[in-house]
């Protein structure tokens, strides 16, 4: 079985690689020898929006820091950056015919659930109309495509470890928008051929994230000063995923064979409350209470996704357990934070 280390042997052309996920994948892969591009418009969760006069998002000028620190680090590891709009299709065609990619990383969407469900149009357009592009300019290549998805796909997991053949009732516009999407890939493959990847991963935190994900939130609240919020009573478990582990299991699956036509769940494999992520930081911040609001109803019942399949046939491995690799992340933010001291003033 094939490792990571093999992904110098391939070329990789990540779309919207200038994201969390994206930008943490190049990295990885350049640092491996790999030869890879990304394409990324700077508009979604991004740049663009957060310097534009219609974010009204009090954290904006801290998040323009951190992904101009993404940016640094990309070209600081010499990875190509191609800064157009995926929504464009003459442009994206045009792209892979120069590029000659291998493998197509499509990470091009709107990434996170409630601002799917405030935004549909937007979601639509960010999401599926990339996608479609990215299926057209690449369906008689021979590419290998990696999509994207969720594990909001699932719906409610009903106390099970959720495998990827397990029935599939999303709730909301994120979470249909990301199965209709994964059933246009496998789609692609029916008609063209198209060799594809699907990956869902679960509950993702990690160095240099601006969607506000809880374990982000969590710690950028108590780097203030300020109360952490939870919607619900914070019994609801879910599979955190470190980004560190969740970029090896996208590399082996590029690397090996056997990840062709298949469905992954990339998650740690073993769901936690968000009780036990709130605890942890305040072991970390002194005179941090927690303030519990009514549960979003829009937000499906999780838990643990069963990670076995791609064990068994790429080797997936996941080693950062929430105590491992939500601490690495607050000694991240931490550091960050007396880079940047003008972000965190306290407010006690």
């Amino acid at each position: 079985m094939k490792t990571i280390e093999d992904v110098k042997n391939k070329r990789i052309l990540i779309m919207g690689g200038v994201g969390f996920i994206g930008h943490n994948l190049a990295l990885k892969i350049a640092d491996l020898g790999g030869d890879v591009t990304v394409v990324d418009g700077l508009q979604v969760n991004s740049l663009g929006y957060y310097t534009s006069q219609y974010s009204s998002n009090t954290n904006s000028e801290l998040y323009i820091s951190i992904i101009n620190e993404r940016l640094r680090l990309l070209k600081k590891a010499k990875v190509k950056i191609l800064i157009n709009d995926i929504r464009d299709y003459h442009t994206v065609s045009k792209i892979i015919s120069e590029e000659k990619p291998d493998t197509v990383v499509h990470l091009a969407a709107i990434a996170h659930a409630n601002r799917s469900n405030k935004d549909p149009f937007s979601t639509f357009d960010h999401s599926m109309r990339t996608l479609e592009n990215v299926l057209d300019a690449i369906r008689n290549l021979g590419v290998h495509l990696i999509f994207f998805s969720s594990s909001m796909v699932y719906g409610n997991f009903n106390n099970v470890a959720v495998k990827e053949d397990a029935y599939c009732n999303p709730i909301g516009i994120y979470g249909a928008l990301k199965y209709g999407a994964e059933k246009l890939v496998i789609a692609y493959n029916q008609v063209f051929d198209l060799p594809y990847t699907i990956i869902r991963p679960s509950a993702l935190y990690g160095e240099r994230c601006v969607s506000r994900r809880v374990g982000q939130a969590f710690i950028e609240n108590a780097l203030k000063g300020e109360n952490l919020t939870i919607n619900g009573d914070g019994s609801d478990a879910l599979d955190f995923t470190y980004i560190e582990d969740l970029v090896k299991g996208v590399i082996l699956s590029i690397v090996n064979e056997k990840s062709i036509n298949q469905i992954f769940n990339l998650t740690y494999g073993q769901a936690q409350k968000i009780n036990e992520m709130a605890d942890i930081v305040k072991s970390h911040f002194s005179g941090i209470n927690i303030i519990y609001n009514p549960r979003d109803n829009l937000m499906p019942e999780r838990g643990t996704l069963s990670i076995d399949k791609a064990k068994k046939l790429i080797g997936y491995n996941p080693t950062n357990s929430l105590s491992i690799g939500f601490e690495n992340y607050i000694e991240w933010y931490k550091n960050f934070a007396k880079s940047y001291p003008e972000f965190f003033e306290t407010k006690r």
